[in-house]
């Protein structure tokens, strides 16, 4: 592994990363990926405690642990610019959804994408990436870069199988059962709408508040097989 490669994974992991690994992005709209060849996905695993006490539906401690995540990808985001900027390479994190296409409820580079095409994991039939150490109990940021960085392995092909627990589990029904593989489009795995309208009603009525942003309602992670292996691992 080139010494760059070594000393940024080491970085990202001292300053509490779960899951890094780098994408070639050559061969995604330049537009998208602003110009950029590479991306980093960054990963950070939520608390199984947390994550254990939701099976029955979302709870604060559950939105105040996505929160936590997602402020830690902000900072570690913004570090993993400046660590290349001051190697003489550009960088440009991109740790907040970015601007989301209201007709659609997507964006132009979606964090899993770049997050399989560094082959952290595979898009799950709830599309939530999921990887084997952490199932889809995961965040997700991502930093755009020139440096030369070496991509991992591409994953192009759902490992989920006949598996249906999160279609199961949805209290919207919004999965369809459908498996990922690449260039699958999203709509013909989820009603994106449905899933969002169902987990803020539920995220609402059991925490109090109003929900805003891309917080899910949980269930769907804490049915995966892969989910429940790293919450049996870690608890």
């Amino acid at each position: 592994m080139p010494k760059l490669d070594e000393e940024l994974l080491s970085f990202l992991k001292s300053n509490g990363t779960s899951l890094a690994a780098f994408a070639d992005l050559s061969k995604i709209d330049s537009a998208a990926r602003e110009g950029f060849p590479i991306g980093i996905s960054i990963a950070i695993a939520l608390d199984p405690r947390i994550m254990s006490g939701i099976k029955a539906g979302p709870t604060a401690a559950y939105v105040g642990e996505c929160q936590r995540a997602d402020n830690l990808l902000d900072v570690l985001g913004q570090a993993t610019a400046r660590f290349l900027e001051q190697k003489g390479h550009k960088a440009k994190p991109r740790t907040k959804p970015g601007a989301e296409n209201p007709d659609i409820l997507s964006t132009k580079l979606p964090q899993k994408t770049v997050a399989t095409r560094a082959g952290l994991g595979w898009v799950g039939k709830c599309t939530l990436l999921i990887t084997k150490k952490y199932g889809s109990a995961i965040r997700l940021a991502t930093v755009l870069t020139d440096a030369p960085l070496a991509a991992g392995q591409s994953i192009n092909e759902s490992l989920c199988a006949h598996c249906t627990r999160c279609v199961d589990a949805c209290p919207a029904g919004a999965i369809t059962g459908e498996e990922w593989c690449v260039g699958t489009e999203r709509a013909s795995l989820v009603d994106v709408f449905s899933c969002r309208q169902s987990a803020r009603a539920l995220l609402e009525k059991r925490t109090g508040g109003e929900i805003i942003g891309r917080t899910f309602c949980g269930l769907c992670i804490v049915a995966c097989p892969w989910t429940q292996d790293y919450l049996k691992r870690a608890l």
